[in-house]
Formats: C-alpha cells, structure tokens, sequence
C-alpha cells in the first residue's frame, strides 16, 4: 500500500513504526490498536460537498509514512511505540451507528498504514448503509 516500498530487515520496523518483518513477512502491529476515536461533522475533513451535514466516527490508528514538522497530530501519527484501545471492525460499526453517525472517516494519522483495518471495518459498514472515507497524504 505505502509507497516508500520499505525494505524491512528481520524483527525490524519499517518507517511508519506499524510494519513489523517476522519471519519474512509483513505484520501490522496496529490493528484495531485505535488510538483516537471521535465524532466529527463531515466538513471537519474537510468534505463540503460529500454528504454535506452529515457526522461521521473519525477513527485512527498510530503510524504514518511521513515526518512532518507541521503536522497537527504528531503525537499520534509519529509514536514510537504502537498504543491504542483493542476496537474490533465489529465494534467500531456499532459504535457508529450507536452515535448516529452516517459514515466512518480513517483519518488523523494515516489510513494507508492501518489499511486492513480499515478495509475490514469499511466492508462491514458499507454492509450496514454507512459511507466510507480516507483522510490521506496521498503517498
């Protein structure tokens, strides 16, 4: 998914700190590892014009592929260590519709590296009538 396309040693990192190389392979260390959970207006993300009105469960996990110096959350986007509260796919559905809100945002740090977390949780709330969307770098 990232495209830093790290070259991950043995029992190391990669630089998003949420890629874990056991084995010679690839492991998430930060599925459904959430760190920030939170319902925002969708124009918060900012949305304008994509289901204007409505609220959304913004939700992120720790990692990031990029070190910015401005970023607004790099206290979570840039952690050392993987912290966060176990939130199923399951959960973070019923959590959001639990608070009325129509869609989940994956935002805040950066979604491409929690990217099968979210892809499990984005399944399960496109099934139940939810919207899905990614707040992202782009890289």
């Amino acid at each position: 998914m990232c495209g830093r396309r790290c070259r991950i040693p043995e029992g190391e990192k990669g630089f998003c700190r949420v890629r874990k190389n056991e084995g010679g392979r690839l492991f998430s260390l930060s599925y459904a590892k959430v760190c920030s959970l939170c319902v925002d207006p969708i124009g918060k993300k900012p949305l304008a014009h994509f289901h204007p009105g409505a609220l959304v469960m913004s939700v992120a996990t720790v990692g990031c592929n990029f070190r910015c110096k401005f970023c607004d959350n790099w206290m979570i986007s840039q952690e050392e260590e993987v912290k966060g509260s176990d939130l199923s796919p399951e959960r973070l559905v019923d959590l959001t519709l639990r608070h009325g809100c129509q869609g989940i945002s994956y935002t805040y740090t950066e979604p491409t590296v929690f990217f099968e977390y979210a892809f499990d949780a984005a399944k399960i709330a496109h099934e139940r009538g939810l919207f899905n969307t990614f707040v992202t770098n782009g890289y």
